[in-house]
């Protein structure tokens, strides 16, 4: 019984864990826009550029982190060819990390 009901706490955290990552349902970006709550993607992506110039964005996501803030994740690939992810705070587009894709 005890490792049924652990089995059951481990598989409740586990769901609960990736809801909090989860992608923002597309339905849901024009509100988050309208309201402040993310800014302008151009701005954004403007933003992760400025950290490497001249680099080519690949792909964005926007997520929650698993305190509950908007991120921003693009991925770049800069003039010589290294990919890179940058992760912006999706209200301000304070750069929460980069780093080099391996």
């Amino acid at each position: 019984m005890k490792t049924l009901t652990a089995l059951f706490a481990a598989t409740a955290l586990t769901l609960t864990a990736g809801l909090a990552q989860a992608d923002v349902r597309p339905d849901h970006i024009e509100g988050l826009l309208k309201s402040g709550a993310v800014m302008p993607f151009d701005k954004l992506n403007a933003a992760a550029v400025a950290k490497h110039a001249g680099a080519t964005i690949n792909d964005t996501e926007l997520d929650h982190n698993n305190s509950g803030v908007l991120v921003y994740e693009v991925e770049l690939t800069d003039t010589a060819g290294k990919q890179f992810e940058v992760k912006l705070d999706a209200k301000t587009a304070a750069v929460l990390e980069d780093k080099l894709d391996t």
